[in-house]
């Protein structure tokens, strides 16, 4: 499972979006207005598709170009340290953990991350999540842009968030749909994969 060495990505990591503290729960998915702002992703060429485990109707047409830059990639191992990490960043988030994020995140994806967590600090509150089931991966889609491999992820998940802040304790059970594109430098012998952006989902 060389590519959660990866999971330096999910051994870093911890947390979710100002949204995953805000606006998880009460509807599935965030509207664009909701998210911290995160640099735009190009779309993968839609030329295939396959279906199979963690791969529902995934548009796969960039995997070829994947694998034959990286021989050794296979979904299954990227799946499970994609949903590791992803655990690991929705907690670390409402941990206001600054340090595992910034290992985890890209530069502007983080800066979003932190400044959510510091309105939050600001406020006065502070939020712990715990997952009430492993949460569901599936991959949507994966291309290749120069040296650069990106996967899009599809996230449904289910968790307990507990928040306190001047007006007392609240405890809340949220459900999210989200899709997360990782990004990984091809060129780079570092296998480690990188959150460049998120998006709302349909469930």
């Amino acid at each position: 499972m060389r590519y959660f060495e990866l999971l330096i990505f999910a051994v870093f990591a911890a947390v979710v979006l100002y949204q995953l503290y805000a606006v998880l729960g009460r509807r599935i998915g965030r509207q664009p207005e909701d998210l911290p702002a995160a640099a735009p992703v190009a779309d993968a060429d839609p030329a295939a598709t396959v279906d199979g485990p963690g791969m529902v109707g995934a548009d796969l047409s960039g995997l070829a170009a994947v694998r034959q830059r990286d021989p050794s990639f296979e979904v299954p191992s990227f799946l499970a340290g994609a949903k590791q990490a992803y655990e690991m960043i929705v907690i670390a988030f409402a941990a206001g953990d600054h340090a595992t994020l910034r290992n985890l995140l890209s530069p502007g994806v983080a800066e979003s991350f932190e400044a959510a967590i510091a309105a939050r600090e600001a406020e006065g509150r502070t939020e712990k999540v715990e997952f009430l089931q492993p949460p569901r991966a599936d991959l949507d889609r994966i291309d290749v842009d120069g040296g650069a491999a990106r996967a899009v992820v599809r996230f449904l998940a289910e968790f307990r968030s507990r928040t306190k802040g001047p007006e007392g304790e609240a405890v809340d059970d949220r459900r999210t749909a989200e899709l997360w594109t990782f990004e990984r430098n091809l060129n780079s012998r570092d296998p480690n994969w990188t959150l460049v952006h998120v998006d709302a989902a349909e469930a």
